[in-house]
């Protein structure tokens, strides 16, 4: 958000250089970012002064080029050539001195020195208006009137205004301060009570507003009180539409506000002064002498830029009888806007429902300061105050009267929000004393009314403006902004309890873990826990997602209930920029919302997309698979002191197949294969691998720092393979499992040593080879108790999973 210093002025008699302003905006929480001198001609004009032509000739050695002798008021006349086919004696002309620097029209900055052209020397140049940064003008150097005094500066005839631009990080929670009242407001508070200033903030007086004579009446229907809880407006008739005056030329350039007209200007200025957008019609183009706020249609929309925009049954539309002529809070329409034929101006201040202003300048991609004040929140209780205001400006530049009464649809107004708070409490959670006065002084500043007092309790009234005040710790932030975070000291001592709980080093552990992870070549990521609710395919964590209030972009709306998705989109981030082959980690949060609470879980998160390595003289590589996934994964739970586990086999959102590591019935970790409709949806053109670790359960149960150790063992083991046929759709984990419950403890390992699907055995079936090695802990097992074992398993097979054991 761009303030401009000058403009701050008119609300606020504060005497403080644009620096020390900065600094103390920052100290009430409005952080000012950068701090940009603004001249309304680039460079000011320094070095460039009024000078008279006494002498012109031409050039010994140029046609075109003309030698003069310019007085600049020094007592010494400059020899100057110029190549303008314009430039006589006696002219009084704009002369741009050695060491000055021009910005011109459309081209690069340009440095005077002392040259010599054709052979004669030149101690300056005589300007044209494109050089001087005033218009593409290039006809011939400006020939100014002949009472011009010479030698005066260019600044003070071209009248020069100096302004600074204050860009602030204004944070979500801050629609309040979303203008430069809201920003005064906060200035003058923390100047009177911070830095013991006696400043006063003063506010636009619109009481001269007047209704001259009600002979332009349009009246104005509202069909969706929900979209639109409140609309004013108001009809200015017989206005001469031109250019805007200097002054306000100057105050929109200063922020960034392209000028249009002064209708349309007016407009942008109440906006960046109340942070109430308006928009202007031009009356007579309002068929059927009514306004019609209602939700749109399957159709095509003209808007001011000549575009066409297709719109949807959710868009908030003004229409008149014929149709659309406004995308309300969002864009004006081509037929419907304020051009110099405009003679008579229906004027509209509003309140609309941020989230669907959000959403309709999302789809459309129209991201315009009125949308962005009406998605931060804008206050339903200025809209009238905002219109009077306009008129009045309207009437003083561009002429005309008003010519109706103020409309006002507000079927449901919006009340002051009552919160109580206590002294006691307040002080509890600030850690140090404010006195009763100052609190009060405080709030009255920032228009917080105190409608009770009672002993310890005081019962506010919190104004409408304030959308983020509702509860005592928000008032208690409202009262330290103001006061000054600087403004208290800390204690001299600093008491604490030692614990001495052999409790778990959860910043080392994290440590360990990313050490091992990073070492093995994957690669560490930070994303935004801030993501797109739409990403969300599960249907049961779509109604756990925890919407924002009041989010900075209409995009990032949702705090993330997966780690999935902010990590496709670095994928596809780096896909797209030809860097496929990718192994990430990432440790974050996710956050659900259910009935009764807010929930926020701990990850550590993991994706393998691409190409395990480029290809090279040694070999081809081959693509990631879930093996390696999963081998990664269990590796890092079995560092961790977790080798035990339940499976469960998924093919459910957003996976394309999956695998549930369980521990005592609690989910440990979840990885898969990424189905194909996620991927579309990010553009991500490889199979991604992704796994999820519960780390909240992995700290609370972590054994990383027990060592055990045994005696090696003394006997030999003994090794046995075993072929058989299976049902296509057995999973290894099923044979894992009996061979480890049959055996006790002497099988030691079993692993899957090759797998065949051919038209050798049935259609359907696959063979498994599969190596069980066994050991006894105090003596060497015999042939006749390994066959026993090997017996058991084999029936064991054959009656639960209907293998069929291959003898060849």
């Amino acid at each position: 958000m761009k303030i401009s210093y000058n403009w701050l002025k008119q609300y606020v008699d504060f005497v403080l250089s644009p620096t020390d302003l900065a600094e103390v905006l920052t100290g009430t929480g409005l952080e000012v970012e950068d701090v940009t001198l603004f001249e309304t001609i680039q460079g000011g004009l320094e070095g460039v002064v009024i000078g008279e032509v006494k002498e012109c000739a031409k050039h010994p050695d140029a046609d075109k080029l003309s030698v003069t002798k310019v007085d600049v008021g020094t007592g010494e006349l400059l020899q100057i050539v110029c190549g303008a086919p314009n430039v006589a004696a006696g002219q009084k002309v704009v002369v741009a001195l050695v060491g000055s620097t021009l910005y011109p029209a459309g081209g690069e900055k340009l440095t005077i020195k002392k040259a010599k052209i054709r052979g004669v020397e030149s101690y300056g140049m005589i300007c044209a208006e494109d050089e001087l940064g005033l218009s593409a003008n290039h006809d011939g150097i400006m020939v100014l009137p002949a009472h011009v005094i010479t030698g005066s500066k260019a600044a003070d005839y071209f009248k020069v205004e100096k302004d600074y631009t204050l860009e602030i990080g204004l944070t979500p929670n801050r629609s309040d301060a979303n203008s430069h009242i809201g920003v005064a407001r906060d200035l003058a508070a923390a100047l009177n009570v911070a830095y013991k200033s006696k400043v006063t903030f003063q506010k636009p007086d619109t009481s001269a507003f007047k209704v001259a004579e009600t002979t332009k009446n349009i009246s104005v229907q509202v069909n969706d009180t929900d979209a639109c809880p409140r609309y004013s407006g108001v009809v200015i008739a017989n206005v001469t539409v031109a250019d805007s005056p200097e002054w306000l030329k100057n105050k929109l350039t200063a922020i960034g506000v392209k000028c249009v007209n002064n209708v349309v200007d007016v407009t942008n200025y109440v906006l960046h002064e109340y942070g109430q957008p308006l928009h202007a019609f031009d009356a007579d183009k309002i068929t059927g002498g009514k306004v019609i706020v209602q939700k749109g249609s399957n159709a095509k929309f003209k808007a001011l830029d000549g575009l066409e925009y297709q719109l949807n049954a959710d868009d908030l539309l003004i229409c008149n009888a014929e149709g659309a002529m406004c995308i309300a809070g969002v864009y004006g329409g081509a037929q419907s806007g304020v051009t110099a034929s405009t003679k008579n101006v229906f004027l509209e201040s509003a309140y609309f429902s941020p989230a669907g202003i959000r959403k309709t300048s999302s789809r459309l991609h129209l991201r315009t300061d009125a949308a962005t004040h009406f998605e931060k929140g804008c206050d339903p209780n200025i809209t009238v105050e905002a219109l009077k205001r306009a008129a009045l400006l309207i009437q003083e530049i561009a002429g005309g009267e008003v010519a109706s009464k103020i409309i006002d649809i507000y079927p449901n107004p919006v009340g002051d929000t009552k919160v109580e708070v206590s002294y006691n409490s307040m002080l509890r959670l600030m850690g140090f004393t404010i006195e009763k006065e100052t609190i009060r002084n405080i709030l009255q500043h920032l228009e917080i009314k105190v409608e009770k007092e009672e002993g310890d309790m005081l019962q506010l009234l919190i104004p409408s403006f304030k959308t983020e005040v509702t509860r005592e710790a928000d008032v208690v932030e409202e009262i330290l902004r103001i006061y000054g975070y600087n403004s208290f000291t800390l204690p001299k001592q600093v008491k604490a309890n030692l614990s001495f709980t052999p409790a778990i080093n959860t910043v080392k552990l994290q440590n360990v873990v990313a050490d091992m992870l990073s070492g093995a070549g994957i690669n560490e990521i930070w994303t935004n826990s801030v993501t797109q609710s739409k990403f969300e395919q599960d249907k049961t964590l779509q109604q756990q997602q925890v919407k924002l209030l009041n989010s900075q972009t209409a995009e990032l709306d949702s705090l993330r209930t997966s780690m999935l998705y902010s990590g496709l989109e670095v994928i596809a981030y780096n896909q797209n920029r030809k860097h496929a082959d990718l192994r990430l980690f990432e440790f974050g949060s996710t956050y659900h919302k259910t009935s009764e609470e807010f929930k926020q879980q701990q990850h550590l998160a993991l994706w393998f997309t691409g190409k395990t390595f480029d290809d090279n003289w040694v070999g081809k590589s081959e693509p990631y698979n879930f093996y390696h996934l999963k081998d990664v994964t269990l590796r890092l739970l079995q560092r961790l002191g977790h080798r035990h586990f339940e499976k469960e086999y998924i093919e459910t959102v957003p996976f394309n197949f999956g695998l549930i590591l369980k521990n005592e019935g609690v989910e440990v970790a979840r990885l898969g294969s990424i189905s194909k409709k996620v991927l579309q949806q990010f553009d991500v053109k490889h199979e991604v691998f992704f796994a999820c670790l519960n780390w909240n359960y992995l700290l609370e149960k972590s054994q990383f720092n027990k060592v055990s150790f045994s005696e090696l063992p003394k006997f030999p083991t003994v090794k046995r393979d075993l072929a058989m046929v299976v049902a296509d759709t057995l999973q290894f984990e099923a044979i894992e499992k009996i061979a480890f419950a049959e055996t006790k403890k002497l099988l030691q390992e079993v692993s899957l040593f090759d797998v065949y699907k051919g038209d050798k055995i049935e259609k359907g079936k696959k063979s498994y080879a599969i190596s069980f090695v066994f050991q006894h802990p105090d003596k060497t097992l015999t042939d006749h108790e390994i066959e026993k074992l090997m017996s058991r398993l084999m029936s064991k097979y054959e009656s639960e999973l209907g293998a069929v054991i291959r003898k060849n």
